[in-house]
């Protein structure tokens, strides 16, 4: 395979991968991009290397640093801006894993925490299954913040080394 071809697959699959994963393809491909470009890129190269307007470039480069998985960077005597990823997968992992947790788990174990406090008529079936899934979910939920925490906190290695012996 060719490396443009190997290169526009790349960015294909991540953008891909990342609609599947509840991120905007644009997102994901504009990451791709960045994370395979040995030199930062310019909002220009950004747009015409994928084919897309300022605007959707823009938000997108927006949204990106949002997640904490691309930086802005300033080259002495030009004005435009130019834009890198972080390299290491790791990192990014860690990354990802960290906004979603702040973005998706915080917010429903705040919502499981309110809906525990439910009043009724405790001898009503439907009050019964209501708490008990709720507090299954709750239950769930922690675990996932649990693993998220220590995933955050691993090294690499050591990580991966446990996870190979657990799998043995």
């Amino acid at each position: 395979m060719e490396f443009e071809k190997a290169k526009e697959t790349f960015i294909q699959t991540w953008g891909k991968l990342g609609s599947e994963w509840g991120i905007n393809r644009t997102m994901a491909q504009v990451h791709a991009l960045l994370l395979i470009a040995p030199e930062p890129l310019s909002t220009d190269e950004i747009m015409s290397d994928l084919q897309i307007s300022r605007g959707n470039a823009n938000m997108n480069l927006r949204d990106l640093m949002n997640w904490n998985l691309i930086e802005k960077v300033i080259k002495p005597s030009d004005r435009k801006e130019y834009f890198e990823a972080e390299k290491d997968i790791w990192e990014i992992a860690r990354r990802i894993t960290r906004e979603r947790k702040r973005r998706e788990i915080e917010p429903l174990k705040d919502v499981l925490k309110d809906l525990k406090k439910v009043k009724g008529d405790k001898k009503d079936k439907a009050l019964k299954q209501f708490t008990e899934t709720v507090g299954n979910l709750e239950t769930f939920v922690d675990k996932m913040d649990k693993s998220m925490d220590f995933l955050l906190k691993a090294d690499e290695h050591w990580f991966f080394g446990t996870l190979v012996k657990a799998f043995k």
